[in-house]
């Protein structure tokens, strides 16, 4: 039986006195992955920063069994929160592997480190190639990689990412997916994935939300909403 593992009561959020989030309730289930979909504008980038701790909240988070609401993003960090944000924000005059090694600083397990940095280039082979590489000299799909990559290196339980195909071809996109993927099906982490590609994240996820103007104006399966064609072009504004 599926189990919830984060659930979101109520939320509310903005910057300052522009509100962007009004009342937002759902629920992901443990291991499982789920899209926000929504144009431009919808308050989805807001709903991650809103989960990891970097613009101020009100109403209910909890994840597992503990309420993260109102913490601090290290706090959220450490209750094994991971988010790559828009842009994929790598460091680039470090190398691959000092970016990857920034992604673990919570952690004093220097074995488990060493493993899981190995997990990583197991994933991502090509980071393995160019680990003494600086990050500023990869391409944006390795770029991509590695930014995913330094969040496994948190052993994260809840894994955020915000617009992961930003900028990249179809065919490096497609690849990228399907890392996630695989990634999520072998390591169980539980995945909220912001995308407005919409095939591609309905593609891999197992419930959707769509978002209009901060608020949550369809909720189902993936299957279910992909089956909706009317639905998806009115909210979404493209085919899938």
């Amino acid at each position: 039986m599926s189990e919830p593992f984060l659930t979101i009561t109520d939320l509310h959020a903005g910057y300052g006195a522009a509100k962007v989030l009004h009342g937002l309730s759902f629920s992901v289930d443990r291991g499982e992955i789920c899209a926000i979909l929504g144009p431009n504008g919808a308050g989805k980038t807001t709903l991650l920063r809103a989960l990891s701790g970097m613009v101020r909240t009100s109403g209910g988070i909890r994840l597992d069994d503990a309420d993260i609401a109102g913490r601090n993003p290290e706090a959220i960090a450490r209750r094994g929160v991971a988010h790559v944000p828009e842009g994929r924000g790598t460091f680039g005059p470090l190398t691959v592997e000092e970016n990857l090694r920034l992604g673990a600083y919570p952690r004093r397990d220097r074995a488990g480190v060493e493993t899981d940095l190995n997990r990583v280039f197991d994933f991502f082979p090509v980071l393995r190639d160019k680990r003494r590489d600086v990050a500023g000299g990869l391409s944006g799909g390795q770029q991509q990689m590695l930014a995913i990559g330094r969040a496994l290196m948190l052993r994260p339980r809840l894994l955020l990412l915000d617009e992961p195909s930003l900028g990249l071809s179809p065919l490096v996109t497609q690849e990228l997916f399907g890392l996630i993927a695989t990634i999520n099906e072998q390591e169980r982490i539980t995945v909220l994935v912001v995308e407005q590609n919409a095939h591609l994240a309905l593609g891999i996820s197992s419930h959707a939300h769509v978002l209009e103007t901060g608020r949550i104006v369809l909720s189902g399966t993936a299957a279910e909403i992909r089956s909706d064609e009317k639905v998806v072009q009115s909210y979404l504004g493209y085919r899938v």
